[in-house]
């Protein structure tokens, strides 16, 4: 399991979030706990996109690779 960081914040009646790591991944919520909840949702599935466009990008014959930073 890798961590992210969400970025939330209370504006008026909703909260309001966002993941650090990942460009478009932010939702809109009435309350903290839901808010938290569709951020995990939508980082799970931008990540799967994510990972299915780049297989479809790199066409036969490719290897997977772990990398650090």
């Amino acid at each position: 399991m890798k961590n992210y960081t969400a970025v939330v914040k209370q504006e008026s009646d909703w909260w309001i979030g966002w993941i650090e790591e990942l460009p478009g991944v932010n939702c809109q919520e009435a309350t903290r706990e839901e808010l938290l909840e569709s951020l995990r949702v939508t980082l799970r599935e931008a990540l799967e996109f994510n990972r299915l466009e780049a297989i479809d990008a790199a066409g036969d014959d490719f290897e997977e690779l772990e990398i650090a930073i």
